[in-house]
Parts: C-alpha cells; structure tokens; sequence
C-alpha cells in the first residue's frame, strides 16, 4: 500500500510553523506521498527542497509565491526551494477528501551534486532556475506527468528512480509551462511572519464574500493598518484589495460556469456590492464579461461532451 498522510484530527496550534521539514528514507533518493486533504500541513509553508504536486481531486485555490490561481483535477505544479505555496479546497467541517494530492520532494543539491559522476544531470540546470518561480504544465505534459507521477506509487527502488528520472527528463525539456510566480517576490521566510500570514490568507479565503476592511484583518493580525498593508504585500506579493478581489473572482468564474445563478446574484454571493464594480473588476481581469464568460465556458462544455 502506499504511504498516506491523514488528517491529525487533533487541534492545530495557531503558531505552528510553516516552515516543512521533510525526511527522506536512507534508501530513496526523493519523497513520494500520497496525501488526505486537509491535514496539518496543508498551510502556506516553505522548504529548502523543490516539489512536484499532483491535484488528483477536487478544485480550489492555487498559492504560489504571489500568484493566486484556480486548479482542478490534474494541476500540476513544481515549486522550487523556498517558494512558499498552498493548495486550498474549501470543505465542510469534518469533511476529507482522500488521496487528494500526490506529492514528490527532492533535494537539488543532490543532483547538482552528483553531476561530476553523472554530466547528463547538467542538462537540468535551467529547469531547476525556472522552478524558482514555480511552473504549472499544460496539455499532455500535464498528462504525461500526472500518469508517471501515479505509477510511482505502484513501484519501488530503481524501477521509480528511473520513472522519477523520466519525469525530471518530461518537465525539464517541455514548451507547456506557464511561469508562476514574479521574479521579483521575496518574502519574510520566518516562523512568525508566515504564521500571520497563513492565519491572514486562510481569515481570508473564509470570508471573502462578506464586506470585509483592511482595518478588520489587521486587528486580526495585531498590527496597524499601514504595517499591515505593507505587511502583506511584501509577503504575498499582492495587496490586500488585489488578493481579496482575485479570490472573489475566482468564485465567480466557478459560478458562471457550474450554475445557472443570475450574474446579478452572483455579483453579491461573492462579495461584490454593485453590479457596476464587479463587471468592471471581472472584464479588467479575464477581458470578458462574465456573460461571455458564462457562455464560453458552456461552449466548451459542449465540445467536450
């Protein structure tokens, strides 16, 4: 069977760190796992070791250094050493999804390491450097690599060192990529700020579509309204009414396309007080209406049935 982390079903303390340690077997080379959701390291964290993340199941938000992003069944991603990052699904109490996400770490120093004995690991240098940002993969790529990132789970030794290989080989030399995060992002990688933060994203991702304030949040947080603005800014590489307005767009678009909620309606389930303001924001962020969106996104529905 293969290793699962589950839900700790005990309470998480608030000022748990966020920074992952991650342990690898003497006899493997990297970590794969197949992971429930949530348990207590779905939060905003941060290791020295890169990540390739596999979405099996269900959608919800992308966090990757300052990008704020949709996924769903079969995202793949690769975030680099200390990009911090979350995949966060919104679900009711006591509610777990299983084997949501396939996780594989690995330490790139080792390979670098190990390319005076083996020059071919060379050849992923520019890889690992645009996995800094963070990369998601499209098209059969994403399918290519979604399928290798399974069948690890079914082998061991050097039968998933050469899949592994594979994979590293798939990602590396691919056109279908989007670079995530800016690469300009540098956040307070230390236990107490990413703690505030990951108390400020997950308040936030829970109550975007109530009329929140930026005072509100910072009470939260125990700090002024202008430390907090800058605060969050250099730590999310969004401003507050950016963050909250992509979360509440994100909504919308799930809206739009799942349901046949009216537009008008929709403007203030996701916390949008006029229609004015939301179609403004929606058409400055997708260069469409959401009617248009609304529609597209049954036209597509159609050519894949």
């Amino acid at each position: 069977m293969p290793f699962r982390r589950r839900k700790n079903t005990a309470a998480i303390p608030r000022t748990a760190p966020a920074f992952e340690h991650i342990v690898t077997e003497a006899s493997e080379s990297f970590l794969w796992r197949l992971d429930d959701y949530p348990w207590e390291r779905n939060v905003w964290n941060f290791h020295p070791e890169y990540e390739i993340h596999l979405l099996r199941k269900s959608s919800g938000v992308v966090l990757v250094g300052d990008h704020i992003g949709e996924f769903g069944p079969g995202y793949l991603t690769i975030v680099g050493s200390g990009l911090p990052h979350d995949w966060v699904t919104a679900v009711q109490p006591g509610e777990l999804i299983e084997g949501r996400d396939i996780v594989l770490q690995f330490d790139a120093e080792r390979l670098r390491g190990s390319s005076g004995l083996l020059p071919e690991l060379r050849e992923l240098e520019p890889f690992l450097e645009r996995s800094l940002r963070g990369m998601v993969f499209h098209g059969q790529t994403a399918l290519d690599g979604a399928g290798l990132m399974e069948r690890m789970g079914e082998v061991h030794g050097l039968a998933r060192f050469r899949m592994f290989l594979e994979l590293l080989d798939l990602l590396a030399t691919t056109d279908e990529y989007e670079l995530l995060s800016s690469p300009d992002f540098s956040p307070l990688l230390d236990a107490e700020s990413l703690d505030i933060v990951q108390r400020s994203l997950t308040y936030l991702f829970q109550h975007f579509a109530e009329d929140l304030k930026l005072p509100d949040v910072a009470a939260l947080a125990g700090m002024s309204e202008s430390s907090f603005s800058r605060f969050f800014q250099k730590n999310t590489g969004n401003s507050f009414s950016d963050h909250l307005a992509k979360l509440r767009l994100w909504q919308a678009c799930k809206l739009l396309a799942d349901t046949d909620i009216p537009i008008t309606d929709i403007c203030f389930q996701v916390g949008y007080m006029n229609i004015s303001n939301f179609n403004r924001a929606f058409l400055r962020k997708h260069k469409m209406t959401p009617s248009s969106y609304r529609k597209l996104s049954r036209q597509r529905l159609t050519l894949r049935a």
